[in-house]
């Protein structure tokens, strides 16, 4: 179910569709994850086509509780169907923020500036080491 639908447990169909989006990620994702991977954005951890509950997000650090998602043009179709996926996200802790593929291949730092002052409005964990 493209980005991922509501399933109740991961099973081998689930871990194959993962597999299968990381193996085929569209040029926007493929110039997101040169940025982030191996620690790339200022030493976050962030996972590619990675599965929280039934939804597959694009991009996510679990330190962060951030969710990256990069939207062509299909997603102004689904705007409904990302507004509760994004709701439950929100539920399970998360804070997605959506990006349209143009803006992320055209003026990345831009992108990269809008995640530096989401991480930077976040407050301090309270054993302070987070």
């Amino acid at each position: 179910m493209g980005e991922g639908g509501p399933r109740s447990e991961p099973d081998e169909g689930a871990v194959n569709q993962t597999r299968r989006l990381r193996a085929r990620m569209t040029p926007t994702e493929a110039a997101m994850w040169r940025i982030l991977r191996g620690r790339g954005f200022e030493d976050h951890k962030f996972r590619r086509q990675t599965r929280i509950g039934p939804w597959i997000a694009d991009f996510c650090c679990y330190d962060l509780k951030l969710v990256l998602e990069m939207d062509g043009g299909v997603h102004r179709l689904r705007e409904a169907e990302d507004a509760a996926r994004d709701a439950d996200l929100k539920q399970r802790g998360f804070t997605v923020l959506r990006f349209a593929n143009e803006a992320v291949l055209t003026n990345p730092n831009r992108v990269l500036d809008a995640v530096r002052r989401h991480v930077a409005q976040r407050p301090p964990h309270p054993s302070g080491s987070a």
